[in-house]
C-alpha cells in the first residue's frame, strides 16, 4: 500500500512576525515537513501558493500592524488532501467577490495576481473571519484521488 495513502492526519504550526523578512523562515519550516512519497510538483505548487499567501498577509492583511502582529501558518496532511490554513489580524476581506470581479488576465489587474495563482494552484481556496476577529485563508490540494 502506498505510504501517503496510509498518513492518518498530521497537523503542525509556526507563528512568524509580520516581516516580509521572514518569508525564508516560513518556507525553510514547511521544507522540513516535505513528504518524500507526495509528487514534488505537488509540494512546489503548495510552496508557491505559501509564499503568495504570507506575502499577501504582510502587504495587505497587516500593512497597518506592527511589526511584531503574529501570522499563524498551519498545514495539515491527511489520507487525500494538503491544506495550509493562515491566520491573519486584517480587516475583513471578501475573496469569493474579489476574484468573482477581478479580471481573468493577470496582465490586466491592478492587483491580485497572487489571489489568482493560489486559486490556480488550489482545489480548495477560502477566507472567512473567525470569531477572535481573526480572518483565515483556507488553501486546500488534493494529493490522492477520493477513494
Amino acid at each position: 500500500m502506498n505510504l501517503l495513502a496510509q498518513l492518518h492526519t498530521l497537523q503542525v504550526r509556526t507563528q512568524v512576525k509580520t516581516d516580509l523578512n521572514s518569508l525564508g523562515q516560513v518556507l525553510s519550516w514547511f521544507e522540513q515537513l516535505a513528504c518524500p512519497v507526495l509528487p514534488r510538483t505537488i509540494w512546489l505548487q503548495c510552496q508557491i501558493a505559501l509564499a503568495e499567501a504570507f506575502t499577501n498577509a504582510v502587504r495587505y492583511a497587516h500593512c497597518s500592524k506592527p511589526a511584531d502582529t503574529p501570522i499563524e501558518i498551519e498545514v495539515t496532511f491527511n489520507r487525500t488532501t494538503l491544506e495550509i490554513r493562515i491566520w491573519d489580524y486584517g480587516a475583513e476581506f471578501d475573496l469569493e467577490n474579489f476574484l468573482q470581479k477581478a479580471p481573468l488576465v493577470p496582465e490586466q489587474a491592478e492587483g491580485g495576481r497572487g489571489l489568482r495563482l493560489m486559486e490556480k494552484i488550489a482545489d480548495g481556496l477560502a477566507y472567512w473571519r473567525t470569531e477572535d476577529q481573526r480572518n483565515c485563508l483556507l488553501i486546500v490540494k488534493n494529493i490522492l484521488p477520493e477513494g
